[in-house]
């Protein structure tokens, strides 16, 4: 009886614990790189595809979720997204060289490409109204909480002994999911009126790929004619997608919820706040260990304390929008970014440990506040049967997003390291602080977005009212 009453809850928490896992899988490996550079003699640029590749995979599977939440029921697509993620990780925890890792990591991504956009479908569709901006602000604190719990996850456990035991150790949370979740998950889908476009599919992941590999490619040997011509083959394939998706006989999504501004602005907002927070995830963590010299285990430390005050502030700022509307934590949010990045940026010289941690914990309580937040508010601009197609395209992006930003702010680092002077230490903090400029000039364009975004809604509402 009690689940019976509650299950659109337990459904949402199966889906969550699947989503928190997988998001928490993907940076936790980001303190084993020089570990795992040194075991499979592989270059730093060529390990961060085990985190790039994860969240590019992510991305390309988000990107069918529009067609396939219509199509079928949730609870097949969970038990499919499970699946992966056990299949995946056992390939993880038995590799034997970095290929075999890399393909348990790609299997093991589908699950979160599945599952997350999951999650705000059963929120957006089961959840009341005037409950939203709180169960959202849950959903955003699974996914922002999740990254940066990673890497001192995965420090932790690579303290206390081998990085294969950080994938035997989250097996049972996804049995668990999995339990739950085919016990719970009840919905029925709105079906599709068009068939699925694999050519569409096909160009997107081309697109994505393209331009990722083209980053990568930047930070082993520069801007070399290899790299300018994978990145203009990306731009040409995303152009061929939008094409073919708007135009053609079928689609994956529909890119007319972008004629609003307030849509636009709020997929700029969401994108740079997760190249945000999952850059800074990855490249703390580096910098913490070449130039502070600390150990992998202090390194996943100072993301902790900001990681579980974020995950505080998360359902806070959802209570406040549903109290007083997504425009004050969103705002609020993006003025502690900008803090937090600026303060990286002009204290970088004398950063330690302990002020990396306190700039951090800025930088989470923006990125909760504002993250969930900017969907939520994005979904309830557009009709209820579209809501699907923001949730896709959001989620999709902002994987993008985060597989981006791994690659370039590795890239800025490992091309300083290959190519510069000095010791290791000095060419890290060179290559260091490229990223801190990126995530300064992000933090401020999110700064502007927002505050254009609800001045243009506000302004929209008193016109309506007259």
């Amino acid at each position: 009886m009690f689940l019976h009453g509650r299950h659109p809850y337990w459904a949402i928490f199966s889906v969550a614990l699947m989503t928190f896992i997988g998001v928490l899988n993907e940076t936790s490996m980001n303190v084993t790189y020089p570990v795992l550079a040194k075991e499979f003699g592989v270059s730093l640029d060529v390990v961060q595809w085990i985190t790039g590749g994860y969240l590019l995979m992510v991305t390309i599977v988000m990107g069918t979720t529009a067609y396939c939440l219509r199509q079928w029921a949730a609870r097949w697509l969970h038990l499919a997204a499970v699946s992966a993620f056990v299949i995946g990780d056992l390939i993880c925890a038995l590799a034997v060289n970095f290929p075999m890792l890399l393909a348990g990591r790609l299997i093991q991504a589908i699950a979160t490409g599945f599952s997350t956009p999951m999650m705000f479908f059963l929120i957006f569709t089961q959840i009341p109204r005037e409950r939203l901006g709180v169960m959202n602000g849950v959903a955003g604190m699974v996914i922002s909480l999740a990254p940066a719990l990673g890497p001192t996850y995965g420090g932790a456990v690579l303290a206390a002994g081998s990085w294969r035991v950080i994938f035997w150790l989250i097996l049972p949370l996804a049995l668990l999911s999995l339990i739950a979740g085919q016990l719970t998950i009840r919905n029925q889908p709105f079906g599709n009126s068009q068939p699925f476009s694999f050519w569409a599919l096909f160009l997107l992941a081309g697109s994505l790929f393209s331009i990722v590999t083209g980053v990568a490619r930047f930070g082993k040997s520069g801007w070399t004619s290899s790299c300018w011509l994978l990145l203009l083959l990306g731009l040409i394939l995303f152009g061929g997608f939008v094409w073919l998706n708007q135009y053609g006989k079928t689609r994956l999504f529909d890119l007319g919820v972008f004629a609003q501004s307030s849509v636009r602005l709020s997929e700029w907002t969401y994108f740079s706040l997760q190249f945000i927070n999952i850059g800074a995830s990855l490249a703390l963590p580096i910098y913490c260990e070449y130039v502070l010299h600390a150990s992998s285990l202090t390194a996943g430390m100072v993301l902790l304390p900001g990681s579980l005050l974020g995950a505080v502030m998360a359902p806070l700022s959802g209570f406040l929008a549903d109290r007083y509307g997504y425009g004050l934590p969103t705002r609020l949010g993006s003025v502690l970014i900008v803090l937090g990045t600026t303060g990286l940026l002009v204290f970088q010289s004398q950063l330690t440990p302990l002020s990396v941690m306190v700039l951090f914990i800025a930088m989470r309580l923006g990125f909760n506040a504002a993250f969930s937040n900017t969907i939520a508010n994005a979904s309830t601009l557009v009709a209820k049967e579209k809501s699907t197609d923001v949730n896709s395209i959001f989620n999709m992006t902002q994987q993008f997003a985060g597989s981006l930003g791994v690659g370039i702010m590795t890239a800025l680092i490992a091309l300083s390291q290959n190519q510069g002077q000095g010791s290791m230490a000095l060419r890290t903090f060179k290559g260091s602080r490229l990223d801190f400029w990126l995530l300064v000039i992000l933090a401020f364009s999110v700064l502007v977005a927002v505050w254009l975004n609800f001045s243009r809604q506000q302004q929209l509402k008193n016109t309506a009212a007259k």
